[in-house]
């Protein structure tokens, strides 16, 4: 068994991927060639937004995001501290400071209860993390933001094709940032992300910051970074699109099975909102003890995962030893994710939920 099948996946489109791969190769524009152009247009009408900035990666696109809203060092941005390291780590690399927020029991996303007690007159944007492939609470967020004049940041690494009220995940916040990791519910064979936004001023300076800070060649206006897209990643991406919609069904179908068939008053399962829907980037349980369940099923040849073990508030690069953040160390000391992608079959998911519940 497999936790993320990549192979089951292209044995679907290899066709496709071969040829638009090829198509690459013949004409030799490795770095913005016609598929990054192309992949933009497309994800941008997928998110229902105006502008989409390709990315090398996740990482890089948040770091775009920060460098075009002009965050700096001595800056705060409040964050989710149960994340993984690059939601931090992009805000540090610019000088500024994470500021951590607990996360709601439930959801494992920020709480927006706590989000305006931890704003500063140095406080300079909210990024919040749609973990596990949900999208947090920015009808909340949104709305604190306002109120203090900041932007917020989605960083949807693991929620992108999501909904929120019916909107995509990466349409409901300033800037929207997603990440094409091979493991990603949308991933190519390498690194890649993108940022969107509807304001056409930022996705200008995003452009720019991309390319070294250039508005044209040998022309730097900007600090930037080389932070693009690379064509045969794009090409890739191309590929995947039109199973995208189907597979993101298949996900919320295989977390309701899941869901279904793990109720156990010893066992707690992904909650998500009325008003949300879930790609279920990972389907992440709750059990008292983890590390038996973990070897267990390793055991009967279940893989398993766990995002994340240790939250970014005791991180040695980021320890905060006077920070009080319950819910985020009680939900690092719980998790434990199991096999989740499209292709896991009905046999597969009785298989895994069997044995999590015999061994609970």
């Amino acid at each position: 068994m497999q936790f993320i099948d990549l192979r089951a996946q292209y044995d679907q489109i290899e066709k496709d991927v071969n040829d638009r791969i090829h198509a690459v190769l013949k004409h030799g524009q490795y770095i913005n060639g016609p598929e990054v152009r192309e992949l933009e247009q497309r994800l941008a009408d997928f998110a229902g937004t105006p502008h989409c900035i390709g990315a090398a990666s996740g990482t890089g696109a948040l770091l775009m995001a920060m460098m075009a809203l002009g965050i700096s060092s001595g800056d705060e941005v409040i964050t989710s501290p149960f994340s993984f390291v690059a939601t931090a780590e992009t805000i540090a690399l610019l000088g500024a400071v994470p500021v951590f927020v607990d996360i709601q029991a439930d959801t494992c996303n920020i709480d927006p209860s706590l989000i305006e007690a931890a704003i500063t007159d140095r406080t300079k944007a909210i990024m919040a993390v749609s973990l596990f492939g949900q999208c947090a609470d920015f009808d909340a967020i949104n709305a604190i933001a306002r109120r203090h004049g900041l932007p917020v940041i989605e960083d949807a690494a693991q929620s992108f094709g999501a909904t929120s009220k019916g909107r995509k995940s990466c349409n409901l916040t300033t800037i929207g940032c997603t990440s094409f990791f091979p493991s990603k519910p949308l991933g190519c064979y390498g690194d890649g992300g993108a940022c969107f936004t509807a304001d056409e001023a930022l996705a200008t300076r995003m452009r720019e910051i991309r390319e070294h800070g250039q508005d044209r060649r040998y022309h730097h206006p900007r600090l930037g970074i080389n932070g693009r897209l690379d064509s045969l990643q794009a090409a890739v991406l191309l590929a995947k699109l039109p199973l995208f919609p189907g597979e993101i069904e298949k996900r919320r179908t295989i977390g309701a099975r899941y869901t279904q068939a793990l109720a156990h008053d010893r066992i707690t399962t992904p909650v998500v909102r009325p008003h949300n829907t879930s790609v279920y980037s990972q389907y992440t349980i709750r059990v008292g003890d983890r590390n038996a369940l973990k070897e267990a099923l390793r055991d009967q040849r279940i893989p398993t995962a766990v995002h994340y073990p240790v939250p970014l508030h005791h991180q040695p690069v980021f320890r905060r030893p006077d920070a009080h953040l319950p819910v985020s160390d009680e939900a690092s000391a719980h998790v434990l994710s199991l096999p989740m992608h499209p292709y896991l079959t009905h046999e597969e998911i009785h298989r895994v939920a069997t044995a999590v519940r015999e061994t609970v």
